[in-house]
């Protein structure tokens, strides 16, 4: 799918957070989370997430804010691999918005496109309740974007559209994602 075909299906913006997010602490709230027919979708940075399953690159040494675990493991119950699993993370559930309310847990596929790019992904983990715009080690380096949990990010110009349906299975799989997200992102842009 072409990150042209995603993007022109998010112009336009049905808001059903109740309020804004922040992409930053100390940040205005700017970003709503918005709804199309079969996903929901916004418009952030991305902060990179390096939590989970300690690796070469994602660690405490190479993160001061490394954290052992992630909302959702693997099938085997170990916790996912942020290093070479490209995740998501949405915030966590409050007033604001409930994910888990249209459908959006642990599994779910994402797409995340940056400039002409496009990466499919699973919903990985949970961050802050008032933050939005965050995504693992994985889908940063695929999406070009330099993927230094200090330093890495891009401020702006991330499109994250989260496709409510089946599941990838098992969530570690990401040629599950991959396979489920192109099915997803069709129906999407054929239906909006």
């Amino acid at each position: 799918m072409r990150a042209a075909d995603l993007l022109a299906r998010t112009g336009s913006c049905r808001q059903i957070s109740h309020g804004k997010f922040r992409t930053d602490d100390g940040a205005r709230a700017t970003v709503p989370v918005c709804a199309k027919r079969g996903a929901v979708f916004w418009k952030a940075d991305m902060d990179i997430d390096c939590d989970g399953r300690p690796t070469k690159a994602c660690n405490r040494r190479t993160d001061p804010l490394f954290f052992h675990a992630t909302a959702f493991q693997q099938s085997d119950g170990r916790q996912l691999d942020a290093e070479h699993l490209p995740y998501v993370v949405v915030p966590g559930a409050s007033r604001r918005w409930k994910h888990a309310a249209h459908g959006i847990t642990g599994g779910t596929v994402a797409a995340v496109i940056h400039r002409d790019k496009v990466q499919y992904a699973v919903v990985g983990d949970t961050g802050p309740t008032d933050l939005i715009g965050e995504a693992s080690y994985a889908t940063a380096k695929a999406l070009g974007i330099r993927a230094d949990p200090k330093r890495g990010g891009v401020d702006s110009g991330v499109t994250y559209v989260v496709f409510k349906g089946p599941k990838a299975t098992p969530i570690e799989s990401h040629r599950a994602a991959v396979a489920r997200g192109e099915a997803l992102a069709r129906r999407f842009v054929r239906q909006n």
